[in-house]
């Protein structure tokens, strides 16, 4: 192994012992059940409550249910990946641990500065969606925030009798991301019991709006099924499911989150594969069942709205049963604000213990045993871009990053099969080298789907963290001093 060179891995057999030792070890709290929790958490959230009506009435029309597919499909490859090295290496720092180990530090440094798109200012994206549902559930029963409140400052907001004000600062916002982070930071096991209580709700809520609006569904609304193209890429047509897919891919960005769970895993070679892949195909399912019923109860082309669900549920007529999924849109989001911040914290812990950040994201409290000061950091940096900030184009970016942390997760499958291929694999991904192979062309390919400035926007971030990593973070890396 090279001491000064870029491509230096990380022995897996260092990367186990270093995360069963000393004082930063993490609390192990976390079963099965709790983990598929998470996951599910995670990916029930913005997408089924927001991003479903948005890319069905700007890209895919009913073929949104098509766009579902190809994205679980995709998610389905790479999961099988994320399964096999969770279990082999069941340690905290999900896509940026396994890059490490395979191939070299000035990957997982690119790799763990991409992930910030994927946590912390997807976040902050849905915490901007959280505040739009808790405005108007309030709004229901009476009680009215002030728009210019509820919204960042250049956000033009519509007011009930036509006219329009500019938002100054999104308070709800803030206070969602307050409450989550304090919740953290006082222990994982009470955060993963209220996940679990909240998880129960928003999925008891989806699948009462299945059941109901599968009676009130009008067949005529999903025809033509696929629209004809407009003459653009991506509008309409096949080419606007691929948009669609690519666009919706946010919708499951939340079942990797679930690997930065490994270290606190009471039997992470079990408990990874079971939460990874559990989640992954419940969400999948739900996801084009509610694709399908809504599309089917409103045409599509009037969907393109911040609560499409409950559009759906007043073309049905049931005026209460709006307000109950509104409160399951809440939940829904509030689950996946958690699973991100609790996900961000765990791949800073990881990059601070191997130098790359300053120690105290690594800090661990000596009684509740959380990483306290880099939740804390985490969470006002969060609260702060959704409170100031109109992300308007985060969902694009979020996925964009997401996708190609999953390119370089199949790689490592690949590349760890020739490199070490006696250490224990208590999991493995079935028909390698196809399935890993798969998911990286699937993965390229919904990338393929998103537009060139979102492209430009990724290149720009990236090179923001090369400079970062040059002036600070190859100087501080442990693995070059014990390789020095």
């Amino acid at each position: 192994m090279a001491s000064n060179g870029f491509m230096a891995r990380k022995p897996i057999a260092s990367i186990l012992e270093s995360a069963e030792g000393g004082q930063r070890q993490l609390a192990k709290t976390l079963g099965a059940f709790s983990i598929t929790s998470m996951g599910i958490g995670a990916i029930i959230g913005a997408g089924i409550f927001v991003l479903t009506g948005t890319a069905a009435a700007q890209y895919a029309g009913p073929g949104i249910i098509l766009s579902f597919i190809l994205a679980g499909v995709a998610c389905a490859f790479v999961g099988l990946c994320y399964s096999e090295l969770a279990a082999m290496i069941p340690v905290c720092g999900s896509t940026y641990t396994y890059t490490y180990a395979t191939l070299g530090e000035l990957f997982a440094w690119i790799i763990g500065w991409d992930l910030i798109l994927e946590y912390a200012m997807g976040a902050a994206t849905v915490a901007v969606g959280w505040s739009g549902y808790v405005v108007s559930l309030l709004h229901n029963v009476g009680v009215h925030i002030p728009p210019q409140l509820a919204a960042a400052p250049a956000t033009v907001v519509k007011l009930a009798d036509g006219t329009t004000v500019e938002g100054v600062v999104n308070l709800p916002a803030i206070l969602i991301v307050a409450v989550l982070t304090l919740m953290l930071i006082f222990g994982t096991r009470e955060s993963a019991r209220v996940n679990n209580i909240m998880v129960t709700i928003k999925v008891i809520v989806v699948i009462a709006f299945i059941a109901l609006g599968v009676f009130f569904i009008k067949e005529a609304n999903w025809h033509p099924f696929i629209p004809k193209n407009s003459g653009e890429f991506g509008k309409f047509g096949w080419s606007g499911i691929l948009r669609g897919s690519a666009v919706v891919f946010f919708a499951f960005i939340g079942f990797d989150a679930v690997s930065t769970a490994a270290q606190e895993a009471k039997r992470p070679q079990r408990d990874m594969p079971i939460g990874i892949l559990g989640s992954l195909v419940i969400c999948t399912l739900l996801y084009i069942a509610v694709a399908g019923v809504l599309t089917g109860l409103v045409p599509y082309t009037e969907l393109d709205v911040p609560d499409p669900i409950a559009k759906g549920v007043d073309a049905i007529g049931v005026t209460w049963f709006s307000i109950l999924i509104k409160l399951g849109a809440l939940t829904g989001l509030t689950t996946v604000i958690l699973v991100l911040l609790y996900g961000q914290s765990r791949i800073f812990f990881a990059m601070a213990r191997d130098g790359l950040l300053p120690g105290v994201f690594a800090r661990v409290h000596p009684r509740l045993r959380t990483p306290y000061l880099s939740q804390l950091m985490i969470g006002t940096i969060v609260a702060i871009v959704a409170a100031f900030t109109p992300i308007n184009v985060l969902g694009e970016m979020v996925s964009i990053g997401t996708l190609f942390a999953f390119v370089l997760v199949c790689g490592a499958v690949l590349y760890l099969r020739r490199s070490d291929p006696h250490v224990a694999r208590p999991f493995r991904a079935p028909g390698s080298p196809a399935i890993p192979l798969l998911g990286v062309l699937f993965c390229l390919l919904l990338m393929a789907g998103l537009p060139l400035v979102t492209w430009g926007r990724l290149i720009v971030w990236l090179v923001i963290g090369l400079a970062i990593y040059f002036v600070y973070g190859r100087h501080h890396s442990t693995l070059r001093q014990v390789t020095a």
